[in-house]
């Protein structure tokens, strides 16, 4: 008897099991696929409040969002560090005293503490311009966070574990029933397709864009229908400037669109909004959309972008609150909650939209109404809280880099700081007392080494290729797929030799 069921690995089920964990209560999470394999790793990357969100008069949730921003960079200064943004001035769109007066709202709502103000840019002579063409000539700078948006899960997920959580991917809800006061739930391991079940007293389905197919699948609610699904497509080219600001870009229909550094060699850019119709088991950016994402860069970009520059598509399906909006892009991106049944009976908690930058927050309103439901308080704890890894200042990653850098000085910088900007101080517990290369035990490909990869299958719960390639890192892109399948037959040789 768990006392929280968290069906879903995304942010928000990860963030939920996190929190009730560490408060002290029995915790069970299940994903049916891997953590983060839905929309959470799908997003563009970011922490911010959402400026264009004021145009809706989402103030709220934009203040929200922004007092987020400092907070999770505290918790988690190795996979989230601040990024300052460039917005040209674009004549013919919105004037720049319209875009000048939204970002000293942008500054001043949110309790800014430590990222820079808002700044005006000459891009004639800035190096932000550059690489734009001529006709902008004045810029808007102002700050907010990168996150390695898969990695937030796994380490939620990861600190759950270490509090007493008992997560299971891979784990698929097939019948949840009231039984008693408390649910009763079916459970098939996706694998090995061997079922099981356990009980709990409360129920909190976070499973994203799959929300309303688990209250139809394993509840019998065939008329659920309590999220809009819209989709958000980005598409990766080579590096196009090399500064590491990023931009972000008006377009004529009313939508934004960001051209981030990535991964050292590329810049991304995203996003679309598109009403998402079609299944949820192979969700891809459709060349409309590719085209959008090229000429919308193009029209800023001194070069010429073309679908046949993209080296890499991802696409995901927010799913959306339906607040009845006209257009997608007008849909709100605040979190709803909603609460069905009672402690007699075993309580249903339905997760209903949001942004990555306030899943912290979303997790603290929902113990709010587990633990109403529970009969017990407990004091929140996450504000003040660091992720595994994540235990030193957000201002001394420098710091930390040079002090490994003494430490395993045979390591590439390149390497060295890819692995702490992923594991933090963690990357210790991977390294070990390593003193040469051929200490790190075989060789994948790019940077990646056996090392690395048992630590994953150990300790987050990475049991495929993608897992370890698309969401624990972001290697894949520099993979082969002669290195893809050599690590394939490794994770399957090491699958027969625990079973």
């Amino acid at each position: 008897m768990y006392d929280v069921l968290v069906i879903g690995g995304g942010v928000n089920g990860a963030g939920i099991a996190r929190d009730a964990a560490g408060r002290g209560y029995s915790v069970c999470l299940c994903e049916a696929g891997d953590l983060a394999m839905g929309t959470s790793s799908a997003s563009t990357k970011l922490v911010h409040g959402g400026l264009r969100y004021l145009e809706f008069y989402e103030f709220n949730l934009v203040r929200k969002a922004l007092m987020e921003r400092e907070v999770l960079w505290r918790m988690a200064p190795h996979i989230i560090w601040p990024l300052r943004f460039v917005l040209p001035h674009h004549k013919g769109l919105r004037p720049a005293w319209f875009l000048r007066l939204g970002l000293y709202v942008y500054d001043y709502i949110g309790g800014r503490k430590l990222l820079p103000a808002t700044r005006v840019l000459n891009l004639m002579c800035d190096a932000a311009g550059e690489p734009l063409q001529a006709d902008f000539r004045t810029g808007f700078e102002y700050s907010d966070c990168w996150v390695d948006d898969a990695r937030l899960v796994v380490l939620n997920a990861r600190d759950a574990a270490d509090k007493g959580a008992d997560i299971r991917t891979r784990t698929k809800v097939i019948k949840a029933e009231r039984r008693n006061g408390h649910w009763m739930v079916g459970l098939e391991d996706v694998v090995s397709s061997e079922r099981s079940k356990v009980d709990c007293r409360f129920l909190v389905n976070a499973a994203g864009p799959w929300v309303d197919e688990v209250l139809k699948r394993a509840m019998g609610r065939n008329d659920a229908r309590n999220v809009r699904l819209v989709r958000g497509s980005h598409i990766v080219v080579d590096r196009l400037f090399d500064h590491e600001r990023c931009y972000i870009f008006q377009n004529a229909d009313d939508r934004i669109i960001f051209a981030i550094p990535y991964e050292r060699d590329y810049t991304l850019i995203g996003t679309t909004d598109e009403d998402h119709h079609e299944g949820l088991d192979k969700i891809e950016a459709s060349s409309q959309e590719i085209a959008y994402l090229c000429e919308a860069a193009t029209e800023y970009f001194k070069k010429s972008i073309t679908p046949g520059d993209v080296v890499w598509t991802y696409s995901g399906v927010r799913p959306l609150f339906d607040d009845g909006a006209s257009k997608a892009q007008e849909t709100t991106r605040d979190f709803v909650i909603k609460k069905e049944g009672d402690a007699a009976n075993g309580i249903l908690l339905n997760v209903l939209g949001g942004k990555i930058t306030t899943y912290r927050k979303l997790a603290e309103v929902a113990l709010d109404d587990i633990e109403e439901a529970l009969g017990a308080r407990q004091p929140a704890w996450t504000e003040t809280s660091t992720l595994p890894g994540g235990d030193f200042e957000p201002t001394e990653f420098a710091d930390l880099l040079q002090r490994y850098g003494k430490r395993y000085g045979f390591m590439p910088r390149t390497q060295l700081e890819r692995l702490l900007r992923c594991y933090g101080t963690r990357a210790e517990k991977i390294l070990g007392d390593a003193r040469s290369t051929d200490d790190l035990g075989r060789h994948f490909g790019a940077d990646l080494y056996q090392v690395e990869v048992d630590y994953l299958t150990r300790h987050e719960w990475a049991r495929q290729a993608d897992d370890i390639l698309f969401r624990r890192t972001k290697l894949g892109i520099r993979f082969s797929k002669a290195q893809t399948k050599s690590l394939v037959a490794y994770l399957a040789e090491q699958s027969k030799q625990v079973a």
